[in-house]
């Protein structure tokens, strides 16, 4: 299946429309995926930073929803699956070693703390799939910008955050965020990554599959930012000066 290591790790960025007409829909995904994934560690992003704010401070693991798609909102709720704690941008895991992949991200004021689960993905060598969307999904770039300390990624000021646990004890996780808009830009960089051998590409249904190596994407994209640290402020094409720069390393 995609090239992907069934005992290693994963996590799936997905726009199930894109997909296209599956026989008992996403269930069937999911369950195509658990099945593969079954020696392994499967995980699915369960963000809520639209929803969990300031005026809106509460994040409730059980119930509040992830945004971010379907087959994630299903995902959570499936025995077994082990959610994370982080108020903004928690994920969900299922299988080998998911109980120690997901614990502690409330502890970080940052959304892709290098110690959180998002750092863990470089840890575990893991493959970041985006079926049938693009790296402007990929919130592993969000990590290894928080990681590099490019300025201005993150906003300064602290949201008074809350995770619920089922129980009804309340955590108080004070909470940064990400200064959105640079992600749009991250298109920039897909073919020098697939040059390099950090993006290889697959077919899920009808939905075309960019199947992400973290270790390849943190070792090239740092060292783009080191050579542009505002690489990504901007939605103008690579020049060829910073390509040829890039290729010199």
């Amino acid at each position: 299946m995609m090239n992907i290591d069934p005992k290693g790790t994963i996590i799936v960025h997905s726009s199930m429309k894109s997909i296209g007409e599956v026989e008992g829909q996403a269930d069937t995904v999911l369950d195509a995926f658990s099945e593969f994934m079954k020696d392994g560690l499967l995980v699915f992003p369960t963000h809520t930073w639209a929803n969990v704010n300031e005026e809106q401070p509460k994040f409730y693991v059980e119930e509040s929803p992830s945004h971010i798609g379907i087959l994630t909102e299903l995902f959570r709720k499936r025995p077994g699956v082990v959610r994370s704690l982080h108020p903004t941008h928690s994920v969900a895991a299922l299988g080998k070693d998911a109980e120690e992949f997901t614990v502690n991200n409330e502890n970080y004021d940052t959304p892709a703390a290098r110690g959180s689960s998002w750092g863990k993905l470089l840890d575990r060598k893991a493959k970041i799939l985006l079926v049938g969307v693009d790296l402007i999904r990929n919130t592993f770039i969000h990590g290894i910008e928080e990681w590099a300390d490019i300025p201005d990624r993150m906003t300064d000021d602290h949201e008074s955050l809350i995770t619920v646990l089922p129980d009804g004890t309340e955590i108080s996780v004070p909470s940064r965020r990400h200064v959105s808009h640079y992600s749009l830009h991250y298109w920039k960089v897909e073919k020098l990554l697939a040059e390099k051998g950090a993006i290889e590409y697959a077919q899920l249904g009808d939905a075309k599959v960019l199947v992400c190596d973290a270790v390849g994407l943190t070792k090239y994209i740092s060292q783009m930012l080191e050579i542009d640290p505002q690489l990504f402020s901007d939605n103008e094409p690579l020049t060829e000066e910073f390509i040829q720069k890039f290729n010199a390393l």
